[in-house]
């Protein structure tokens, strides 16, 4: 079963309530410190896939699920209703369909999505595949290898590269780890 999708407008809405959603961002650190919603919690997609169980018994009221463009939400949703959550929505096109509706956000150091990341990394590694094997015979087989990976990717709606980069010391920051999740969850200290 799909989660109510919600569009920017619906959520502004939303959040001017008195009991407004608890607001998941489920983007890398670095990603959320570019910008976010104001007032949303950073919970990392792999924090969330790995400790489901903890996070979900802090979410006492409506939540609205957020990435970039849907696809990690998505993922956080089937995470979630694996663990029971009742009230999971996601913002619909995420935080790009926010930022279009000329909809509030918290502003920080400009840092690459993810999706940039992998895109410049498999590109990069196609080209010195394919060049590096007109000098070594069969390293353009590994090329073909990045594209299958990509093509997986697609098929799956899921990237093992993307969920690499997203680990590196670039993409992490303070609020990666259970603890401070959970802490701000239970206290109700968005950011």
């Amino acid at each position: 079963m799909r989660s109510p999708r919600l569009d920017p407008t619906a959520l502004r809405d939303w959040l001017a309530e008195p009991r407004p959603p608890r607001v998941l961002d489920v983007r890398t650190p670095a990603e959320f410190e570019t910008a976010h919603i104001p007032g949303s919690y950073n919970v990392p997609l792999d924090l969330l896939r790995e400790h489901t169980a903890e996070i979900a018994g802090h979410l006492d009221r409506g939540i609205v699920l957020v990435c970039r463009s849907g696809q990690r939400a998505a993922q956080a949703e089937q995470a979630l209703a694996g663990a029971g959550l009742p009230r999971v929505h996601l913002l619909d096109g995420g935080l790009v369909a926010w930022q279009r509706q000329a909809a509030p956000v918290t502003a920080g150091r400009a840092r690459w999505a993810v999706e940039r990341q992998v895109r410049l990394v498999a590109g990069g590694l196609v080209l010195l595949f394919v060049l590096g094997g007109l000098l070594v015979p069969g390293l353009q087989y590994a090329a073909a290898a990045i594209g299958a990976g990509l093509a997986v990717a697609a098929l799956t709606d899921t990237c093992a590269m993307g969920m690499l980069l997203g680990r590196l010391p670039y993409n992490r920051g303070a609020s990666c780890d259970l603890d401070g999740v959970v802490g701000r969850l239970r206290s109700g200290a968005a950011g």
